[in-house]
């Protein structure tokens, strides 16, 4: 077996492999790369001395984020979607779930067991939170260490390609959130190889990902190469790329242009629908802006301004970065044009902060749009759902205007029913050190918040963990199925009803007062009544209603929510 590896650095390098040592060779037409041929299944490189340290680009972690690498035969796996074309971005409805709690199990078979229940909702991809190897059996994924390698407590990378391919039977695609601004603390080894990081650059995380100084040829060749690995070799559809705005490039291309180049290539070779989507906090369009016109080219980029806007007016929360939110106003300028702040003052970042959208050239369905998620829930101090604070009227009238928007609309798992599990933020690191630390600074960040540190779920508690898992036995109670037909009414209407995918921004127009608010998606016009007085609802014919009794030119109840066509 041939053993690769890049040390630039290093006077000496080793391949442990089979219980033995061989000595690596410099390659003669790679700069900084070491090679050897030896046997053996696990194996780890010692460099000039230290390790043996798990492989970079390790394939697979069984032993955990400390352990050897195991090598994995990609060819191996008997695929049954051979005639999967994918799915395109544009139109479609996404889901994102975390294998961990998705089912009680917390593995790739469970959740292959549920996807059933996602073909009756009417989903049409299903977005993955990260499955790159982390610490411990529990986490969010996001303090991933390998990239390379799946999560074995979920399954690992033959459980991962099941999973895929069971989802492309049901004809679902799937997405994986990834994670290349920063690695977690346990188990980052690749310091020990190579410049991956630099001081440089600063980051949340500490260093950054070393994209633009000495060395970092090869380290965005390890970024742009573990994309195209999980859209290749594990049928991936998609990408979902986490904080991209922690990706300090001063280089004249951008990694994220260098990376969506690489990614078109890709589709082109495979003729099949591949798309990336990236998460940003920087408000600005040219993510995804084409590259003839001078932007990145990126398929589609998370907008939290339509989070913002439509939580607050819904919630009445007006802390923190809701400050600027919380008018319908507000909510009818994102609806309209993708970002609130387009350049405006962003009172909780004390500037100005982004930048206009283009509504004629940029299509809506390259933003995507939710009402929970990940961060929206998991971030909260208690990991509160939004169904823990609305009522079911209101929760309706959320459902419907973020499935009826221009946007790429994303549900989180359990928000289809109004799940009351909470989903809070854990961990499991095996570190007495680490694992204090991260639990004492939760509750220190939220202290600053007004919580009572003995209000903060310990991340490291069991508990905190189990208590975020889906109760499945919910969907059958009438309180919660009521609410799961609603939103499987309103994708069957997205999808049967072409104004209601038309991603044209020019075609949106929207009135509103402070209670509520009516959006003309061509002849068909959502109106929405927040507030607890009945409106006057325009004539036309009644496509759906979020309460029964509800009649063309008649009265719209308050918290309710009506779909009309004008004829």
């Amino acid at each position: 077996m041939r053993y690769d590896v890049w040390a630039p650095d290093a006077a000496n390098v080793e391949v442990e492999a089979g219980g033995r040592r061989h000595a690596m060779a410099p390659s003669p037409v790679r700069r900084g790369w070491w090679t050897a041929e030896a046997e053996g299944e696990d194996y780890g490189f010692v460099i000039d001395g230290r390790g043996p340290f798990p492989d970079p680009r390790s394939p697979w972690q069984p032993d955990g984020v400390h352990g050897l690498s195991r090598a994995y035969d990609h060819g191996a796996f008997a695929w049954t979607d051979g005639a999967w074309r994918g799915r395109p971005l544009a139109g479609g409805v996404l889901y994102e779930l975390h294998v961990g709690t998705f089912t009680p199990d917390g593995t790739f078979d469970a959740a292959v067991e549920r996807l059933d229940h996602l073909v009756a909702l009417g989903v049409d991809a299903v977005e993955l939170m990260p499955v790159a190897a982390f610490p411990g059996r529990h986490g969010w994924g996001y303090d991933g260490v390998h990239l390379w390698a799946v999560h074995d407590p979920y399954g690992g990378p033959d459980g991962l390609k099941r999973f895929v391919d069971a989802c492309h039977a049901r004809g679902l695609a799937v997405v994986l959130d990834v994670v290349y601004n920063h690695l977690g603390p346990s188990g980052n080894y690749l310091g020990e190889y190579g410049p991956y990081f630099t001081d440089d650059h600063r980051t949340p995380w500490g260093p950054a990902v070393n994209l633009d100084r000495a060395g970092s040829d090869e380290v965005r060749a390890f970024i742009v190469e573990n994309a195209l690995m999980w859209l290749r070799d594990h049928h991936l559809d998609g990408l979902r790329l986490d904080a991209v705005h922690a990706l300090s490039d001063e280089r004249a291309v951008h990694i994220l242009e260098e990376l969506t180049v690489a990614v078109d290539g890709l589709r082109a070779a495979t003729g099949r629908e591949l798309f990336v989507v990236a998460e940003s906090d920087l408000g600005d369009p040219r993510l995804v802006t084409s590259r003839e016109a001078g932007g990145y080219g990126l398929d589609a980029q998370w907008n939290d301004d339509f989070h913002h806007a439509l939580h607050s007016v819904l919630t009445g929360e007006r802390q923190g970065y809701y400050r600027d939110f919380g008018s319908m106003g507000a909510l009818a300028k994102t609806l309209r044009g993708a970002f609130f702040h387009d350049g405006t003052w962003s009172t909780f970042r004390g500037r100005s902060h982004g930048r206009p959208v283009d509504r004629l050239r940029t299509p809506g369905h390259r933003f995507a749009a939710f009402l929970q998620n990940h961060d929206q829930v998991g971030n909260r101090a208690t990991g509160d759902r939004i169904s823990a604070t609305l009522s079911p009227g209101l929760l309706k009238v959320g459902a419907g205007l973020l499935l009826t928007s221009p946007f790429t609309p994303m549900l989180f798992m359990g928000e289809e029913w109004g799940a009351t599990t909470p989903w809070r933020f854990f961990t499991d690191h095996q570190e007495p050190e680490l694992a204090r630390a991260v639990s004492e600074g939760r509750r220190r960040e939220f202290a600053t918040h007004g919580w009572a540190s003995e209000d903060v779920p310990d991340p490291q508690d069991p508990e905190t963990y189990r208590r975020s898992v889906l109760d499945w036995t919910e969907p059958s109670r009438p309180e919660h199925r009521e609410l799961l037909d609603w939103h499987r009414d309103l994708i069957a209407l997205r999808r049967s009803c072409p104004e209601l995918t038309d991603a044209r921004l020019t075609e949106i127009d929207v009135e509103h007062d402070e209670s509520w608010i009516v959006v003309y998606r061509g002849s068909v016009r959502v109106a929405a009544n927040l507030g607890a007085d009945p409106v006057r609802l325009p004539d036309g014919e009644l496509l759906l209603a979020s309460a029964p009794g509800i009649r063309p030119g008649g009265e719209l109840p308050g918290e309710s929510l009506a779909i009309l066509r004008m004829v």
